[in-house]
């Protein structure tokens, strides 16, 4: 169940900001030239963290599945990263974990969101279902996301491309099981199955379907190895 404690706010910059004003030691014209840049990175700061309110007050209306793997994305993140962050540090932060959020939210409410903190226009997520948790963004510039549907525990890098093979097939797209994880530049595109517990290599290109528990890579992609 979704924790109010998710919504509690990460203050740790502003407690380095408080103390880069009170180590400031130099001359009196350039201190309050210091003190102005460091007020103003302060406001900016609780700024930020303002503008995240309506969203998680959003969650806090969703049903309880919605915020159950909203809760579970962060928690994966924070795993795979070591780092004990909460939904407000990753929405202020990582601005392709919004496109995910406002997928999880709503099409609508999601859209709203954004308007009053952008998505990421270099990752586009078009999915038509994803039903697990634990979904992990590496750095996703220059992402497509074009799926019939998505398990648990996937993780996706930079400059993937996931889709139809011919322009306007939309329905000829790739589903994709759990434990599935992409390398950078990877390419899985037409009506394609991709198993469980499956890695795809960077640079490969899938057009066949990949049985579970294997590694994949190549262009076209190959089994080279079984996972067990």
């Amino acid at each position: 169940m979704f924790s109010w404690n998710n919504a509690v706010f990460y203050f740790k910059e502003k407690k380095d900001i408080d103390s880069c004003i009170s180590s400031v030691r130099v001359s009196p014209t350039k201190s309050n030239n210091v003190f102005k840049k460091m007020k103003l990175a302060r406001i900016i700061f609780c700024w930020k963290y303002i503008l995240v309110l309506p969203h998680i007050l959003c969650l806090a209306f969703a049903n309880e599945n919605t915020k159950q793997l909203v809760k579970e994305d962060v928690e994966e993140m924070n795993r795979r990263c070591k780092v004990k962050e909460n939904l407000a540090f990753y929405l202020v932060y990582h601005k392709p974990y919004r496109n995910l959020f406002y997928y999880r939210i709503g099409k609508y409410i999601g859209y709203i969101l954004s308007c009053i903190l952008p998505s990421y226009e270099n990752f586009t997520i078009s999915c038509k279902h994803i039903g697990g948790a634990a979904f992990v963004l590496n750095h996703p510039y220059s992402t497509i996301i074009n799926a019939n549907s998505i398990g648990s525990n996937f993780t996706i890098c930079q400059l993937t491309t996931i889709g139809n093979k011919k322009h306007g097939r939309n329905d000829l797209v790739p589903t994709i099981g759990n434990n599935v994880s992409l390398g950078a530049n990877v390419c899985i595109m037409g009506d394609i199955t991709i198993g469980d517990n499956v890695i795809v290599g960077a640079g490969s290109v899938v057009v066949k379907d990949v049985p579970d528990n294997c590694v994949v890579a190549g262009n076209p992609a190959r089994i080279i190895k079984s996972v067990i």
